[in-house]
């Protein structure tokens, strides 16, 4: 059978589900073309293949890229003078109601062209790409206006024309409520629902649609009304929920089959189990987590025992977590939320996959996108173990 490239004398970690956490191969082969897998498993049941180009990986293992399916890594400034503030106790929802946080970024993003913020979110993406991540989810949500939300969509989709990596793109017009909206929310909302939201799908700028749903952002009756539109216009949904305080919102985001609920922090068994029967992840987030210094951990145990897949992503955004290492992120998942290394594996991998809805990512098995991350390690925990050490041997994105 004719392939493309096959990579031998390889260790994989399929990420499928089976006998063993991480699908582990110990003597594998991956065979692909056209930059699709045909074959990632044991060499000693591989069909014959007759291949372009032979990889010989001297016994790494090799595991799907990483995709990091929660990010907000298009925007204008930064806020390192409210992380000085946070260190002096200013808390994140204090620094929000003084006009900081969401909206200081909203200001810098709107002042910043479409070429500059693509300029500027590059090295974050870089950062990310040397991590062996190949699939990235980019949020708007700083430019809260109809032209700056398009601006920033069309920032992010610039991002994979420059760089071998997927991009997904997320609609967050409800974000925050912008400062000439102050006290009149639901007019805010309208605006989204009539022009905002109608023009990103028009344009074909948005793959799914969040809100944040909290009592410093929107209410759950505003959020219905966003997703109701998000329904009509064919585009699925997923929420930041539960983050400092119980809004019910992952019950909501459950109702309307959402992808994932975000944070989660505050999440009660209602909204556990409701998540479960929906099939929306679970996207925990411990870099936020640890840079505001919060001290309510999501209930792991709970989501464990209702079924909810967990995925875990960066979040990396400008004000509760500039973090751009999934690996970082692996560790803090492990040793702050307390999940396993299978748990924190996958979390980046299958489960960060099914949190985006993209069913050709997250694992190595045949018909799947031939996104590859290769590690100069002994054993999978090397990468929930170690904190700032980077064993990335080589990266692969459909063949490039």
């Amino acid at each position: 059978m004719r392939c493309d490239r096959l990579w031998r004398n390889a260790r994989l970690m399929t990420m499928v589900p089976g006998e063993s956490p991480l699908g582990e191969v110990e003597d594998g082969l991956i065979a692909a073309r056209d930059g699709v897998i045909l074959y990632a498993g044991p060499a000693t049941d591989s069909p014959v293949f007759d291949p372009e180009e032979i990889i010989d990986c001297h016994g790494r293992w090799i595991g799907p890229g990483l995709i990091d399916c929660h990010t907000h890594l298009v925007h204008g400034g930064d806020r390192a003078d409210e992380f000085q503030r946070r260190l002096a106790g200013a808390t994140y929802e204090e620094i929000a109601r003084a006009g900081g946080g969401i909206v200081s970024t909203m200001r810098a993003t709107r002042e910043a062209s479409r070429e500059a913020l693509t300029e500027s979110a590059l090295p974050r993406l870089d950062a990310l790409i040397a991590e062996g991540v190949t699939t990235v989810e980019i949020k708007s949500g700083y430019g809260l206006s109809t032209a700056d939300e398009i601006k920033m969509l069309q920032a992010a989709r610039d991002l994979g024309e420059q760089r071998p990596v997927q991009i997904v793109t997320t609609f967050l017009g409800a974000h925050a409520v912008p400062p000439e909206f102050k006290g009149r929310a639901d007019e805010y909302v309208a605006l989204i629902c009539d022009e905002m939201l109608p023009a990103a799908a028009q344009a074909g700028l948005a793959d799914a649609v969040d809100g944040f749903c909290e009592n410093i952002a929107f209410s759950t009756d505003q959020i219905r009304r966003i997703f109701e539109t998000a329904k009509r216009l064919g585009l699925p949904v997923k929420l930041h929920a539960e983050q400092l305080t119980n809004q019910h919102g992952a019950a909501l985001a459950a109702e309307f089959g959402a992808l994932s609920a975000d944070h989660l922090e505050h999440l009660d068994e209602e909204g556990a189990a409701a998540m479960a029967k929906a099939g929306t992840a679970a996207v925990l987030l411990p870099g936020a987590f640890y840079f505001t210094r919060e001290t309510t951990v999501p209930p792991i145990e709970m989501l464990r025992r209702h079924g909810v897949p967990m995925a875990l992503a960066t979040d990396c955004n400008p004000g509760s977590s500039p973090l751009t290492s999934p690996q970082l992120a692996m560790n803090m998942a492990a040793t702050l939320f307390r999940l396993t290394v299978p748990e924190c594996l996958a979390g980046f991998t299958r489960e960060a996959a099914r949190a985006l809805g993209h069913d050709k990512a997250g694992t190595l098995e045949a018909g799947k996108f031939c996104d590859l991350a290769v590690w100069d390690i002994e054993r999978p925990a090397e990468l929930v173990y170690r904190m700032g050490f980077n064993p990335l041997h080589a990266r692969y994105w459909r063949f490039s």
